[in-house]
């Protein structure tokens, strides 16, 4: 199960790196590398990552789990812009094309490669014409330190936008039983343009990971999420259920069930796995292995219409302008 498009050639599944590392360093080195390393033997390709993730932990990671591997084994993807205090907090963004060289220079530094094989802005700048910062991307294309280019988290006019300066290969966006939003405009969009799309959030951040219950602490991130407040999560909860008894149907675990759903959109969507171990990413693995039939895909859909979902992912959407978050 390959996307075979613009001159990419990848499997269908994707390793988030995100959380494998943490502002301290790294919490479990070994079991992340070797979570690396059985993607990489298994055929998965796509390791995406960004530089501000653990203020670069995560491309150091990266490059030494790469370490004794072709290059060609890797389809790097690096997001940039993102600006965090020495805490790990995120404050603002910075994709003006004065930084970009910048950027990649301590990028390919720290994942010890030659060049990027997919580039994008973390988010775009509402003041700064994505024209600008697209155009500033392409000079590296020209320089052979980037091979494609993409976006995350655009609408459509903006990726139009983009792609008539430099073609965009792909446009990450977060896509999940949770959250279809995409499927409005930026699919369609994606689809008449000949992008692809990489999915990230396929487990709605845990929720459709198998271990939630009513019971459980809720902290970190998802409790600033609305899906996992006090009012919503056992309305959620309910529906999950509803899902979990189709994956018993077919004796696979929800979470394979959740990937296999967004495979199932399209060929040309990538879903990420976000793993930090080895058993994690053979979980995702073997998801590519499930074939479902329209009438299946149309039943988990059912089972958790759009308009019993409570709450969403970020109440509000995160956009950027001047560099400074606004809501």
């Amino acid at each position: 199960m390959n996307y075979t498009r613009n001159g990419i050639d990848i499997a269908r599944l994707g390793l988030g790196c995100m959380r494998m590392t943490n502002t301290t360093g790294y919490p479990d080195k070994a079991e992340s590398i070797a979570t690396i390393h059985a993607a990489l033997d298994s055929g998965i390709q796509l390791i995406n990552t960004g530089d501000f993730y653990s203020s670069g932990y995560n491309e150091m990671l990266i490059g030494e789990a790469l370490s004794g591997y072709k290059r060609d084994k890797a389809f790097i993807s690096v997001k940039f812009g993102g600006l965090s205090d020495p805490k790990g907090n995120y404050y603002g963004l910075d994709v003006r094309p004065l930084t970009i060289k910048n950027y990649i220079t301590y990028s390919l530094k720290r994942l010890k490669v030659d060049y990027i094989d997919l580039y994008q802005p973390g988010r775009i700048d509402q003041a700064i014409p994505v024209e600008e910062t697209i155009g500033a991307i392409s000079e590296l294309v020209k320089a052979g330190y980037v091979r494609h280019i993409g976006l995350t988290e655009v609408d459509a006019d903006t990726l139009r936008r983009a792609h008539s300066v430099h073609p965009i290969s792909f446009v990450e966006s977060e896509y999940s039983l949770f959250n279809r939003s995409i499927e409005k405009e930026i699919l369609p969009t994606a689809r008449e343009l000949g992008i692809g799309v990489v999915a990230f959030g396929s487990l709605a951040y845990g929720l459709l990971g198998g271990n939630w219950s009513k019971d459980r602490k809720v902290e970190g991130p998802n409790a600033r999420l609305p899906l996992f407040s006090k009012e919503n999560l056992e309305k959620n909860l309910f529906l999950v259920e509803a899902l979990n008894d189709i994956a018993k149907e077919k004796q696979i675990t929800l979470s394979q069930l959740a990937v296999a759903w967004v495979l199932a959109k399209g060929e040309d969507i990538v879903p990420l796995v976000g793993a930090k171990k080895v058993s994690q990413i053979q979980d995702g693995i073997k998801a590519m292995g499930i074939t479902l039939s329209k009438t299946e895909v149309d039943r988990i859909e059912a089972a958790i219409p759009e308009n019993a979902i409570a709450g969403g992912a970020e109440p509000n959407g995160l956009s950027f302008k001047n560099g400074i978050m606004v809501r």
